[in-house]
């Protein structure tokens, strides 16, 4: 179990901590990289070319401004590529968001929301658990644990009202 995070700027880092974490968390391999889709053209080809046959089985692309990473990424590789938007100084990561979701045909790339690290990654391990059933037991026990914080949130909040 192998996810790349590729980021197109070392500055985007702060926000893939948590990414990485997650992924850390449920027992998944990272592979992280710095990679620019029009900086390091050639390197992001290679590298998206021969991600398969280094065992990854998901990429996360995290990108601001005009994010083209995933894109670029997804043409020359079958493996489910995941946008994820950085917020940057230019309307407030929308510039990113508009750049990863408006793929075009035939190039899909999967988008989650601006800043949303967590998200990427757990979108990830869904798409693993697929294959891998340790996953899809550690994703509900994850989604159990959630309910339960939520319903122990509610009953504080009744018994505070009181």
């Amino acid at each position: 179990m192998k996810v790349a995070v590729v980021m197109g700027s070392k500055s985007d880092l702060p926000v893939l901590e948590k990414t990485i974490a997650v992924l850390k968390d449920f027992g998944v391999e990272v592979v992280p990289r710095v990679l620019s889709a029009h900086r390091t053209p050639d390197e992001a080809h290679d590298f998206a070319s021969s991600a398969e046959k280094e065992g990854i089985e998901v990429i996360i692309a995290a990108a601001g401004k005009a994010a083209h990473l995933g894109g670029v990424l997804a043409a020359y590789t079958v493996l489910p590529i995941i946008g994820l938007p950085i917020k940057s100084s230019t309307m407030d990561g929308l510039d990113s968001l508009l750049s990863i979701v408006q793929m075009p045909s035939g190039v899909p790339v999967a988008t989650v929301a601006i800043n949303g690290g967590e998200n990427a990654a757990l979108l990830a391990v869904q798409i693993l658990a697929v294959k891998y059933d340790v996953l899809k037991e550690k994703l509900k026990s994850f989604k159990e644990e959630m309910r339960k914080n939520v319903l122990k949130a509610n009953d504080e909040m009744l018994e505070e009202m009181k």
